[in-house]
């Protein structure tokens, strides 16, 4: 196909346009953003650990000795025009972007969009996160001040608590010279090669959704020209404008709002912690998942000391993403749905997807929630120990609290749709008829809102079959018990053609939904 032909195809498409697909495109806006004013900040910052005597216009520091990348943060923040906006310009538009990849995780999985032939998008997203976030935590120790000081003694501390390998990790991260090696290994990654691989992501997934389309909500008809969504032309003068909008959000929030004042910090001390630090807010869950281990987890064995107490906790935080990154397949494997899906489905019609959903953001929410516990007890006058051990227990609890109240609730709301389906809405007019027997109007569904809520995805569960021996495998008994639990409880919506008068318009078009 040429590219005249690739371009008059996206004139004429349809292209989705529900609320929750704008993660993605300030995720791309923010990227953008971060990496013009990284570019901006890269000619004035100096990756040179060389000692200096900083003589520049802030007082606070004149005359104390420092790196010299610290001296050229200090120089752009107070004597380039427009450098500390610059800064916190770069800062922020990364922390948004971070955030609106996770939004759009979220939004991927709760509505289905992972599923075949989107898994290979699913991977690439994450792995946008993944990069995303060691882009950030390079980004913070590049200053060289006393709070990425503080930082690298942590990471340090973490590396050669790994066993067996762990001096050699500290020694290639830190280049054999500990700190000042590590700008050295941090630099190139933050500024070349790490923002290299995000785009090279960003591109795959582009080019992904030009060949499978972009997934959407359920409409009345099944033609591509009936995808409740807008014509490309129009798409994309639309994410344009929302580029102008994130742009001026982050540059508000980078003019209003202080963050990372290395002139407070001074410079980098091995011997001091710099008080009220913090790790990154989006690496903080590695931080709670250290402070949540109980204390007493070291030992001494063939006269080396195993520390499970650091390697117990990175493994968590690895299993849970790699959980999280292979879960369609995982699904797929359950379900034995190996169907192409362009259509999303609403949370409530899958209750065990959704609430594994909630159980995965409850786990990580309180390993995130302890890496502040000791902020949190001295502002709430608690005792650290017992808000620990609360934490303790609600990482175990919790998930599982979460799954059962999501499962729930979206039974409850499957229920809803069905009585509203069959009866409408209700109007709140209560009716006398001429022998006294009172009725609630009902107001009936439009062609829109039956199709929303007739949505569903009919699927059975998996039944194991006996070999040639008469025997059934542990593999698919395990397949089958789990596909029971996936499938069960689920309340199957009327169709349409169980619903009293339904809209003329769609009557015919759901004909042969019906027979598939």
């Amino acid at each position: 196909m040429s590219i005249a032909q690739v371009a008059q195809s996206l004139r004429r498409s349809a292209v989705p346009d529900h609320w929750s697909l704008f993660f993605g495109q300030i995720a791309v806006a923010s990227f953008v953003i971060c990496s013009l004013s990284g570019i901006f900040v890269m000619f004035f910052y100096e990756p040179s650990t060389a000692p200096v005597t900083y003589e520049g216009s802030y007082a606070g520091l004149r005359g104390i000795e420092m790196s010299r990348a610290l001296e050229s943060t200090v120089h752009l923040s107070f004597e380039v025009r427009g450098g500390l906006l610059m800064r916190q310009l770069h800062h922020w538009s990364a922390s948004v972007m971070i955030a609106a990849v996770m939004m759009h995780l979220l939004r991927i999985f709760f509505t289905g969009a992972f599923r075949k032939p989107r898994e290979l998008t699913w991977l690439l997203w994450f792995g946008i996160l993944l990069v995303a976030m060691s882009a950030g935590l390079a980004g913070h120790i590049l200053p060289d001040d006393s709070l990425s000081g503080t930082s690298l003694l942590v990471m340090d501390g973490l590396l050669k608590g790994i066993p067996i390998i762990g001096t050699w990790l500290s020694s290639m991260v830190f280049q054999g010279r500990f700190p000042t090696g590590v700008i050295d290994t941090f630099y190139p990654l933050h500024t070349i090669i790490l923002p290299a691989i995000i785009v090279v992501f960003m591109i795959a997934i582009g080019l992904l959704n030009l060949r499978y389309r972009s997934a959407h909500f359920r409409g009345p008809g099944r033609t591509e020209s009936n995808i409740v969504g807008r014509p490309f032309t129009v798409t994309l003068v639309k994410s344009f404008g929302l580029f102008c909008i994130v742009f001026g959000v982050l540059f508000v929030m980078a003019a209003v709002a202080q963050v990372n004042p290395v002139w407070t910090y001074g410079s980098a001390d091995p011997s001091v912690a710099s008080a009220g630090g913090a790790a990154l807010w989006y690496l903080a869950f590695l931080d709670g998942a250290q402070r949540l281990v109980p204390p007493g987890w070291e030992f001494v064995l063939f006269d080396h000391s195993w520390t499970p107490a650091i390697v117990v906790p990175l493994a968590v935080g690895g299993l849970f993403f790699l959980t999280a990154m292979i879960y369609p397949f995982i699904e797929r494997w359950i379900t034995g749905d190996d169907a192409e899906h362009q259509r999303l489905v609403r949370p409530r019609t899958t209750p065990t997807r959704t609430g594994i959903g909630v159980a995965g953001m409850v786990f990580y929410g309180v390993l995130w929630i302890a890496a502040g516990s000791d902020v949190m007890a001295f502002y709430f006058s608690l005792s650290n120990e017992n808000l620990i051990l609360i934490l303790q227990i609600f990482l175990i609890l919790g998930p599982v609290l979460g799954f059962t109240l999501t499962k729930r609730i979206c039974l409850s709301l499957q229920f809803k749709d069905r009585d509203i389906a069959m009866n409408g809405f209700e109007t709140g007019r209560i009716l006398c008829s001429p022998d006294g027997e009172f009725t609630e109007v009902h107001r009936s569904a439009d062609a829109y809102q039956l199709w929303t809520l007739t949505d569903y995805e009919y699927y059975e569960p998996f039944i194991p079959r006996p070999d040639e021996r008469g025997r059934i495998g542990l593999k698919d008994r395990l397949r089958a018990r789990l596909s029971r639990w996936f499938f069960e409880d689920r309340v199957v919506p009327p169709r349409v053609s169980e619903v009293a008068d339904p809209p003329a318009d769609i009557s015919a078009s759901t004909k042969q939904d019906e027979q598939e």
